[in-house]
């Protein structure tokens, strides 16, 4: 399957999917469940998205904030590939408004002109191809945004031999999740709490539509899921909320879908929240284990005891990992090499 190639305007960005005209005269963006509704000129809340000459446009298409080659570990993906490298990159803007956001100067940028790498989809698998990346990674910001530019990037890659990944909050509509989930091989996406309150109050968004995109791509598609939580002092942090949210993850996804839990570190809107104590992302880590889940990590601090990959099986350790260095790797085949059991993933 080729790249189609997208209607382009001037300026460079490309039309848009997902949108229709509504009785008022303007027109509603379909990407994601905010359905931004649009006159002449404006742009939706993501920024990237605007209303030109009675059609969505995609501002961002074929422009990056800048590439980087990173280990896949990074994203977080410890059951995709270890030890292979990854060729990451994103764009500008984001459909959420998360307050502890950590990636601020990019997702919340509104200064389009700073995406100053021009790249077309057939270019970034050609750098990837070139610098030995096993794959592609749509990140630093929500690739939910820049769905058609990543879907595009994703098919060329898949033409050269690349695999592709997204790292996103999951905070998109149905048609264009099917659309876009179909062409990714592996996603990391965020579970940020298990609480409505949390989601409305902190990122400006709901809850049940990232549950609904988290149960999809599990159950629905072909990507290797892995989740991440982002574990924030008095915010997310209880025993029960951490519980509810091991059980939800166990029951929808799955004993042998990887879990995450990340500290925070004081940035944007909320740097008067203290780090997460490592105590906290063990307690949490300890609850999910208990739950039920057979790999459950522990990242932005180094805790090598809950870095590696143990056999759900026999314990013994198939990947051992400290921080970001390549990782020991031990299964033969995606079998544990002790007692054969299956570790889930891409080997």
């Amino acid at each position: 399957m080729s790249v189609h190639p997208r209607e382009r305007v001037a300026g460079g960005g490309a039309v848009g999917q997902w949108w229709q005209e509504i009785d008022d005269g303007r027109i509603q963006c379909d990407l994601c469940p905010r359905f931004c509704r649009l006159r002449e000129g404006q742009r939706g809340f993501c920024f990237v998205r605007l209303r030109e000459d009675d059609q969505i446009i995609l501002d961002t298409y074929g422009r990056t904030s800048g590439l980087a080659i990173d280990p896949i570990e990074k994203k977080p993906l410890y059951h995709v590939r270890p030890g292979t490298t990854v060729l990451s990159f994103g764009t500008a803007g984001c459909n959420l408004a998360c307050k502890f956001c950590q990636n601020w100067s990019i997702s919340k940028s509104r200064e389009i002109d700073s995406l100053h790498v021009k790249a077309e989809p057939t270019q970034i698998a050609e750098i990837a191809q070139r610098h030995g990346c096993d794959s592609v990674a749509f990140t630093y910001n929500d690739p939910t945004i820049f769905a058609e530019y990543a879907i595009d990037t994703a098919i060329a890659c898949h033409e050269a031999g690349i695999r592709t990944v997204a790292v996103s909050a999951g905070y998109i509509s149905p048609e264009p999740r099917a659309d876009m989930y179909r062409h990714m091989d592996a996603a990391n996406i965020d579970l940020k709490a298990f609480s409505e309150d949390f989601y409305w109050k902190l990122t400006g968004a709901h809850l049940q539509p990232v549950l609904d995109t988290i149960s999809y791509v599990a159950n629905e598609t072909d990507c290797f899921l892995e989740l991440t939580t982002l574990v924030i002092p008095d915010h997310n942090d209880t025993p029960g909320e951490i519980g509810s949210l091991a059980h939800w993850v166990l029951s929808e996804c799955g004993p042998d879908t990887p879990l995450h839990f990340s500290a925070f570190h004081p940035d944007w809107k909320m740097r008067d929240v203290p780090r997460t104590p490592l105590a906290t992302l063990r307690m949490a880590r300890e609850i999910a284990l208990e739950v039920g889940l057979n790999h459950v990590y522990l990242g932005n601090v180094r805790d090598p005891g809950s870095a590696s990959t143990h056999c759900p099986t026999c314990s013994v350790v198939v990947v051992e990992r400290d921080t970001y260095r390549t990782p020991q790797i031990h299964p033969r085949d995606g079998a544990c090499h002790e007692c054969g059991t299956s570790i889930a993933g891409m080997w």
